[in-house]
């Protein structure tokens, strides 16, 4: 994926809390994804409707970490998330 892309979430992904993660989990193929506390903030612009580099710009704000990790960290999950069909790309 890149950073112009916006994502969006099917309607058959559920999202709960279970501790201190956010499981997400597809309800017609039964895929199973747990989410760290940055993945959650990460799902949450997702969900938003910003594209990838509206999210790193908004998260570089809240973490301390390098726009370079950020970027990467963020196509990393968005391609995970999207192999595993819990997100849909145009």
């Amino acid at each position: 994926m890149n950073l112009s892309d916006k994502v969006t979430i099917p309607s058959q992904v559920m999202t709960r809390p279970v501790g201190d993660e956010t499981v997400l989990l597809h309800l017609g193929t039964g895929t199973y994804y747990g989410l760290d506390l940055v993945g959650q903030s990460i799902w949450l612009l997702m969900r938003d409707g910003k594209t990838l580099a509206e999210i790193c710009d908004l998260l570089l704000d809240e973490y301390d970490v390098t726009r370079e990790a950020l970027t990467r960290d963020i196509v990393e999950l968005a391609d995970k998330l999207l192999a595993q069909g819990l997100i849909t790309s145009p």
